[in-house]
């Protein structure tokens, strides 16, 4: 049985249902199997535990054009 892992930010159940949908949707179209077939795991984190260019996250300069995004 494939295994999808996904890390990312803390999200709300109705976009774990949609990711979860969407990612066993795009991997069974690209690989022929059902969806059943697929087990996706989501490994969420608090954006405190991100670093990017030896920054935390929420203290980088980067981290005014991520709040964009998710808000």
């Amino acid at each position: 049985m494939p295994m999808i892992h996904f890390d990312g930010p803390e999200l709300s159940m109705d976009q774990k249902r949609s990711l979860i949908h969407g990612i066993s949707q795009a991997a069974s179209q690209a690989t022929g199997l059902p969806m059943a077939s697929f087990t996706v795991v989501l490994d969420e984190h608090k954006y405190s535990n991100f670093g990017i260019g030896g920054d935390v996250l929420v203290e980088s300069p980067y981290w005014d054009k991520v709040k964009e995004i998710k808000d």
